[in-house]
């Protein structure tokens, strides 16, 4: 019938304007790469950071995190680390300590999750300090995590030029484990390369995910410590510095190698976490980004980007799909309006599964083929997982379903990959 083609018209196409501009950052991106000549900016100042580590139950993996911080080109006196134990059963605190962390060690049955963690060991620095600009800015991190050993410079260079919260690139230290930790890997590589570097590129506002990023003292001291405790923490840092007119910086030479879920269990909690906590962020400050995209215009496109960032784009393909489905039902009554209904509509559902897994293979694709030398995992592994990529991303829609019923709790991922900097890298050379 007109009536359902013209619907799905209009909702694809608005689908297809509202994210066009993410198509222009991948264009800026590989344009860039072509033409750029790299300039060296070098630091007129070797600030002083400190690592914050907020880690529950991780004895498999701090001891490598601190160690490859340890092992920096950056002068070791202008690096501290603070490790957060945070509601441990096991010795992560005794580790820690031993490999050269001031460790704090923290229990709470009611107010669980890394927010909470990272807001108590910001209160023991001023608590021992005085004032949390005892440090010029403070790098966040998991346990799980590892560092390349030119990081710190690397952010060092970034943040001397002036911005206040820099994020890095994060690569996977488990890629090539099965297609779940491929799964992630390619988007984190998506991320960093075809959002985050354009978004520099452009002088737009980054964003912060989940780990590996650096905040100055003067946010820290600017809320008093750490106040953001959604289920998505970072997601919400960054909304609240956009909107406060900070613009997020993103720093490529820096990478540092992180952990996926590799069950689909642990992945299906984590990514339920994930998407209600993009809910969370969406009802609280979606209409202020909107205001406020709209009261300054040099804050438009970080608003806007944003806001699309956090909305629920899934939801809508998923809108799409189920509106087909509901059209048939409604004319399965009636066999003459059934048959009217059932070709468009089911052409309409495999035109959005179809071009959700060619959009995903597409992205998976340019990202695989740009970032080849930077994934570690052996040749088939990479070209395996740009086919097994749309499907993880496809597990997203049940997901997202759930996340809009379900009450959901913070849940702790086990993390047992244990290997050094060394070992990661090695591998990839």
């Amino acid at each position: 019938m007109k009536a359902i083609s013209a619907i799905n018209t209009i909702l694809y196409t608005a689908l297809t304007v509202l994210y066009f501009y993410q198509l222009i950052y991948v264009i800026v991106a590989l344009f860039n790469e072509k033409r750029k000549k790299k300039q060296v900016y070098e630091a007129k100042k070797l600030h002083r950071f400190a690592f914050i580590v907020a880690a529950r139950n991780e004895s498999a993996v701090i001891a490598n995190l601190i160690k490859s911080i340890k092992a920096q080109n950056y002068p070791s006196e202008l690096i501290d680390i603070f490790v957060v134990a945070d509601n441990c059963s096991d010795n992560t605190a005794d580790i820690a300590r031993n490999s050269g962390a001031i460790v704090y060690e923290r229990f709470s049955r009611t107010k669980v999750g890394k927010g909470y963690a990272l807001d108590y060991a910001f209160s023991k620095i001023k608590e021992y300090y005085g004032s949390y600009t005892a440090y010029d800015g403070y790098f966040i991190f998991d346990a799980d995590n590892v560092i390349s050993k030119d990081y710190v410079s690397a952010m060092n260079k970034t943040f001397d030029q002036g911005y206040k919260v820099i994020t890095s690139y994060r690569n996977s230290k488990n890629f090539d484990t099965n297609w779940i930790t491929s799964g992630y890997s390619l988007w984190f590589c998506r991320e960093a390369k075809y959002l985050n570097n354009p978004r520099m590129i452009l002088k737009t506002s980054c964003a912060v995910s989940g780990t590996g990023y650096l905040v100055s003292s003067e946010i820290i001291d600017k809320y008093d410590g750490w106040k953001c405790n959604l289920l998505t923490e970072d997601i919400e840092f960054s909304v609240v510095n956009i909107l406060d007119g900070v613009r997020i910086g993103y720093c490529s030479d820096a990478m540092f190698y992180d952990e996926q879920p590799e069950t689909f269990k642990q992945s299906w909690n984590q990514r339920l976490r994930w998407s209600k906590g993009f809910y969370q962020v969406l009802f609280k400050y979606g209409t202020q980004l909107v205001k406020m995209g709209f009261k300054r215009r040099e804050l438009f496109v970080s608003c806007y980007d944003m806001f699309m960032t956090i909305a629920p784009a899934t939801l809508l393909s998923i809108g799409c799909i189920v509106l087909n489905i509901v059209f048939l039902f409604l004319g399965a009554s009636d066999p003459y309006t059934f048959s009217r209904i059932l070709v468009p509509a089911l052409e309409s559902i495999a035109f959005g599964l179809v071009s959700f897994c060619v959009l995903m293979f597409t992205i998976g694709a340019i990202t695989l083929i740009t970032e080849w030398n930077k994934i570690i995992a052996s040749p088939s592994k990479k070209i395996k997982s740009l086919f097994t990529f749309p499907f993880f991303m496809i597990t997203y829609i049940p997901i997202s379903l759930v996340a809009l019923v379900k009450k959901v709790e913070w849940k702790p991922i086990t993390h047992c990959v244990s290997k050094s900097v060394d070992e990661i890298e090695n591998s990839r050379s």
